[in-house]
């Protein structure tokens, strides 16, 4: 009988699969597009074109700690250190073209939204005007009102359906609208089971090592609005709720004593050290902000509630709703502590940082700890101040529970 794979298994073929099939189409002449990571892919799997994201690269690339020579080559050629360190390694493998962590084809035409910070528009502009190449762009309004406005999902909604114009032209292909309701069904399905799969994480114990959501994180991002990303997600939360029923905790050798929020992206190169120190104090990182992102949930062949399931996106949100999310996390996922990652990358989360953690922590009492570092840059992290920021932590966390048991 023929042994069932798991979703840790699956996942990674599914990755091999995905950079295998955009390197093949490349090689066959077919179209393949460099996207941002929460941009609506539904357009581009409706219409059969690969897609490659340079930020699951780029993470790659840190992950295997050699982006220092793709960050060396963009700034020796004039790119600020204080531009995004995804950038800047995309930037540096578009002239190197080699990576240890995998190679991508080099696109044929660009699509970006700017959901996530508007970096990412001169990111993709320029890599558009190096490549003599079109760019799709989609501008989402941040949302300074705490719910996502009429208007911008009508304008969202404009900015769509001149997408579909936009593909049939550089694809020649004409728009198939029956296979787009089929995706968006498949999307938001995906979705679904994804934040199933992070949701079992608030069962105490946590059967989730909140570092293997990072992991699958990869898998969200570019299997989204396929079956084989909506079996895999399914598997996964199907696992994690049948370890919860067995009361099985994160690791087999260690106990789960603090759960933790982390916000903000991984420090990709210094994933391994992150994650050591955390399970050596007994904290398991059992939610975050960021992989909630990829919960983008509507009705198929609802093209407005597709606008502003885009535009909801934690990172297009003011900063009120930032901290009710938050709260409202601490409480579901029954937190002790918050790690803030003031990512030196990402500047339009870090400015508001400070603050969310002062209204985090006046309405739930729980301690927090911002420490410094970045997403793929090396130089931006020192692992000694993370340890202590840790240990401050696990101080904190340790004279609250005191103070609960007292009391009780």
């Amino acid at each position: 009988m023929k042994e069932s794979k798991t979703s840790k298994q699956l996942l990674q073929e599914l990755l091999n699969q995905h950079y295998e099939e955009a390197l093949e189409a490349k090689k066959s002449g077919e179209l393949v597009a460099w996207s941002t990571s929460i941009a609506p892919q539904e357009f581009l799997e409706t219409m059969d074109i690969k897609v490659v994201y340079p930020e699951n690269h780029a993470a790659a690339i840190g992950a295997r700690k050699c982006a220092q020579e793709f960050i060396d080559n963009s700034e020796a050629r004039g790119y600020s250190i204080d531009l995004c360190s995804y950038a800047r390694v995309n930037i540096g493998y578009m002239d190197i073209k080699e990576s240890v962590a995998g190679n991508i084809p080099m696109p044929d035409f660009i699509f970006c939204c700017n959901n996530i910070c508007n970096t990412v528009i001169k990111w993709y502009e320029n890599i558009a005007k190096e490549l003599h190449i079109p760019m799709i762009l989609f501008d989402l309004p941040f949302n300074h009102t705490y719910e996502v406005p009429d208007h911008s999902v009508k304008y969202i909604r404009g900015q769509f359906e001149n997408a579909i114009v936009q593909l049939e032209e550089i694809s020649g292909k004409k728009f198939d609208y029956d296979r787009f309701k089929e995706v968006m069904k498949i999307s938001s399905e995906t979705a679904k089971w994804w934040k199933q799969a992070s949701n079992e994480a608030a069962a105490r114990p946590s059967p989730l090592n909140g570092f293997d959501l990072f992991n699958y994180m990869a898998t969200i991002v570019c299997m989204r609005g396929k079956k084989e990303g909506l079996n895999l997600f399914k598997l996964w939360a199907e696992e994690l709720h049948d370890k919860a029923k067995r009361k099985e905790g994160p690791w087999k050798d260690a106990e789960e004593k603090y759960r933790v929020m982390w916000d903000g992206i991984a420090c990709w190169p210094y994933l391994s050290d992150t994650y050591k120190v955390l399970k050596k104090n007994g904290i398991n990182m059992v939610t975050s902000t960021y992989p909630d992102s990829w919960s983008i949930i509507y009705d198929s062949n609802d093209l407005d509630g597709m606008a502003r399931a885009y535009s909801s996106n934690y990172a297009n949100r003011n900063l009120e709703f930032g901290a009710d999310n938050i709260v409202k996390l601490v409480e579901d996922f029954s937190l002790d502590g918050i790690i803030f990652h003031s990512n030196r990358s990402c500047k339009l989360m870090d400015f508001r940082q400070y603050e969310v953690q002062r209204k985090v922590s006046r309405r739930t009492g729980i301690p927090s700890v911002i420490f410094d570092g970045d997403q793929t840059d090396p130089r931006a992290f020192s692992l000694a101040q993370y340890e202590t920021r840790i240990q401050a932590l696990v101080e904190m966390m340790e004279q609250k529970k005191k103070e609960r048991a007292n009391r009780e």
